[in-house]
């Protein structure tokens, strides 16, 4: 079993003893979704590369609800989208700084030899790699984005 999963269940078991519902709850989730993962196609025992992936997009979809709740004057929902955001966040590895995240798309830039927006693709395959989530894909493309441009 990784390290991560045993981390993030040792967690659970936290949560319920401080009685800490919203935790609890998020956590919950996390190992649904992990657990789904387990059991789609073959069965197979995931990564903490995999994982931190699910962690990633969890994040994604709990910030794109907020941003409808928010648009839908729903803010207490939204409230609640971000928080178990934040919650999950602690999962991620330590995120890069807009300069780390400059240097990294400079190497990139630079490791495929691009020099125009059609070699984006290319450029985002090798940065994404070299980020190994430390960056929010949205984040990475903007960076890659306009130094191409």
């Amino acid at each position: 079993m990784s390290e991560l999963k045993d981390k993030i269940r040792a967690d659970l078991k936290d949560a319920m003893k401080a009685k800490e519902k919203e935790r609890t709850g998020t956590i919950r989730m996390l190992l649904a979704a992990i657990q789904t993962a387990e059991t789609e196609g073959s069965k197979h025992e995931v990564t903490d590369e995999e994982i931190q992936k699910i962690i990633a997009r969890e994040i994604k979809k709990r910030r794109e609800s907020a941003e409808i709740y928010t648009t839908n004057g729903r803010e207490e929902l939204a409230a609640t989208e971000l928080a178990e955001a934040e919650i999950l966040e602690g999962y991620q590895p330590q995120q890069l700084s807009d300069d780390e995240l400059a240097e990294l798309v400079d190497a990139a830039v630079a490791d495929t030899g691009a020099t125009s927006m059609q070699q984006m693709g290319q450029v985002m395959k090798v940065a994404t790699e070299k980020a190994a989530g430390r960056a929010d894909g949205r984040r990475l493309s903007d960076a890659v984005r306009a130094r191409l441009a």
